[in-house]
């Protein structure tokens, strides 16, 4: 049986995770101002409880908040730190589980779980873990910012697919000559409608064939009503959905106060 653990499959990704974006850098400067622009408080202390390789936390620092970083895959989390470096910001990064967060209490204004992180923990008491945890390190009204997939039409089709996505990097030596990597995910729902088992597809050219690389995980597909009730019993207030044509986010984002 195939490794499927959240952290495996990140550690696998890490090296090769920008790839899924057509242009990293620009989805990372997109993300950021979209993040910023809901973001209440000047420069903000942030963390990003599932920074992966930086992709928000990055963005955020390039808008002035003051980030930490931390990922429940270590390699994905030293990449962040990384590619931060790499730009000339500072972001502190570490290894650490959402239901789990190395912090004391009231120690951030803002929380960020973005990207359909949260969506990896497959049980309610799990999920409501790592929520309690969010506000617990989260200051007196502080916010709490989650992205997820857009569940509520997701469960309504179930499909089995995603559409391919091409990554294509200019050969520094040959400027007419592409390396292409095409990234794509097929979906098996579970009998219970909600859990689905991911496969993630990469095809990249090499030697005139396609190499594929094939990663696996499992999601929980979280409604919006489900994810604000839980967000609601782990004690924040005034949980909304904000959607992507009002934010520019590429995510439905439910933003909340700790309570």
């Amino acid at each position: 049986m195939p490794e499927t653990s959240v952290a495996h499959f990140y550690d696998e990704l890490a090296d090769d995770y920008h790839l899924i974006y057509s242009d990293w850098d620009a989805s990372i400067r997109r993300q950021g101002d979209a993040l910023d622009a809901v973001i209440d408080r000047g420069r903000a202390e942030v963390l990003d409880c599932s920074c992966g390789i930086g992709t928000q936390a990055i963005g955020l620092a390039l808008r002035g908040h003051r980030v930490i970083g931390t990922d429940i895959s270590r390699r994905a989390a030293a990449r962040a730190a990384r590619e931060a470096a790499r730009r000339s910001l500072s972001l502190r990064t570490a290894a650490a589980d959402m239901r789990r967060l190395p912090f004391p209490d009231n120690r951030f204004d803002t929380v960020v779980c973005a990207d359909n992180s949260l969506p990896h923990l497959l049980t309610e008491q799990d999920a409501h873990a790592a929520l309690a945890e969010m506000r617990r390190v989260l200051r007196p009204d502080g916010q709490l910012l989650v992205s997820t997939r857009p569940y509520d039409d997701l469960l309504r089709d179930r499909p089995a697919s995603t559409p391919p996505q091409v990554h294509r990097i200019a050969d520094p030596a040959d400027h007419a000559d592409e390396e292409r990597t095409v990234t794509f995910q097929l979906w098996q729902w579970h009998d219970d409608g909600e859990h689905y088992d991911l496969e993630h597809f990469q095809l990249r050219p090499a030697e005139g064939e396609w190499h594929v690389q094939v990663r696996r995980t499992t999601y929980w597909a979280l409604g919006r009503d489900r994810l604000a009730a839980l967000v609601a019993e782990a004690g924040f207030v005034d949980p909304e959905w904000q959607m992507p044509p009002e934010t520019g986010f590429f995510q439905p984002l439910l933003v909340a106060r700790a309570g």
